[in-house]
């Protein structure tokens, strides 16, 4: 099995996710800092495509304009040394105490001015490195209690916020889109745009939807029960994927962030096939950097460390590799045809037929419904039991 990954795959990880010092709400970190160039040098050794961070992953808040400068020409040197790229840069508006109540959306005006000076700096920094996605994930932007926040006025300085980047990416030139990450909670109670579906209807009140897409997580839409697979087909149907972040979860519970494939590993594969072959009846796939959000667990090492990044990547590259076997199988190809899979890219409708046609036509309402008890089965369940073998190399 060949699983050996290049820069070709592009694979990218967060400086935030191999940087992951183990710390969590009940106990604190388990291993040291991880130093930028060296991380950068490991992933390079490890045949990733890319490094992406917060502004706070690379230098610290409150950092001088000299100690700044310093962290981005370090991080300039890795690059240039090792080739890896930056395709995405974030910022951080979650961790520090000012952001208790949300960046763009804090009840505190001056605490909004605030984030979006922040951001518009590294908006900055994200066109000098070559960055082409500007993701934002609002970790803090939503409430505990319903009398604390006007969801409204929310919403509203939400697209405020928004809409003044984007024309600041329009009048400097920088080829530059937003991706919107949802999740559904944690840390606040309730966030802001907390699934694929609220922040697509959220882009759609903007001054510059066509600047702004998705980001969505494995974890994130499965921390809310949703299916993962078809959330990224609805983000493909929209012309919204902007971007991806992968890992593995296990159920409706908080936010595991486990190594892509360890959790819900049918998923993964539906996923991996869409990605890569663009679903069952072909279509958008995308090609963009396949990002891994992860964190090591807090159990591991360095070496844990860099196990569990080699082990995304890995993962992803075999279940590529099942998802291609499966789609050549012949037995396959006959399972689709007698589940009629692809008959749903069918039109329901003759062309130039409307409703009136359709009233006339008496064959679609003579419809042999009793046949349908007993008989006329989908095989949908052999289907899926291809699927599992080849997921499971069994075939």
């Amino acid at each position: 099995m060949a699983a050996t990954p290049t820069p070709a795959d592009k694979f990218t990880f967060g400086l935030w996710t191999i940087g992951y010092n183990g710390a969590d709400p009940f106990g604190g970190p388990t291993r040291p800092h991880l130093d930028t160039v060296h991380a950068v040098e490991k992933l390079a050794e490890l045949g990733a495509y890319g490094l992406t961070f917060h502004d706070d992953d690379l230098f610290a808040f409150g950092s001088t304009d000299a100690e700044r400068q310093h962290e981005i020409d370090r991080l300039k040197g890795a690059l240039s040394a090792t080739g890896l790229v930056v395709p995405m840069i974030t910022t951080n508006l979650f961790s520090q105490p000012v952001f208790k109540d949300g960046g763009f959306t804090s009840n505190d005006r001056a605490v909004r001015r605030f984030a979006l000076r922040k951001v518009l700096r590294n908006l900055d920094l994200a066109a000098e490195l070559g960055a082409t996605t500007f993701v934002m994930w609002g970790g803090r932007e939503g409430a505990e209690y319903d009398a604390a926040k006007d969801i409204r006025s929310a919403l509203s300085r939400y697209k405020e916020a928004v809409d003044l980047l984007s024309q600041y990416v329009l009048d400097k030139g920088y080829d530059i889109r937003f991706a919107i990450e949802p999740k559904p909670n944690e840390p606040r109670g309730d966030i802001l745009l907390p699934t694929l579906g609220h922040a697509l209807a959220f882009i759609n009140s903007l001054e510059h939807p066509e600047l702004v897409g998705l980001n969505p997580e494995v974890g994130h839409e499965q921390m809310a029960g949703l299916n993962f697979a078809s959330g990224i087909a609805q983000a493909l149907y929209h012309g919204k994927l902007f971007h991806i972040d992968l890992n593995g979860q296990r159920g409706i519970k908080y936010d595991q962030d486990l190594v892509f494939g360890h959790g819900d590993l049918h998923n993964a594969f539906a996923l991996v096939d869409l990605l890569e072959n663009g679903g069952v009846n072909g279509g958008p796939s995308y090609d963009g950097p396949r990002h891994f959000d992860y964190k090591p667990s807090r159990t591991e090492d360095e070496t844990g460390v860099w196990d569990s990044a080699a082990a995304n990547m890995r993962t992803y590259l075999l279940l590529k590799e099942r998802a291609a076997a499966f789609r050549a199988d012949p037995e396959v190809q006959e399972a689709l045809k007698a589940s009629k899979v692809a008959e749903l890219a069918q039109p329901t409708l003759a062309e130039g037929e409307g409703y009136e046609q359709l009233l006339a036509d008496d064959s679609a309402w003579n419809l042999d419904t009793g046949a349908y008890l007993g008989g006329k089965g989908f095989g949908f369940v052999r289907l899926q039991q291809l699927a599992t073998e080849h997921l499971m190399g069994a075939r």
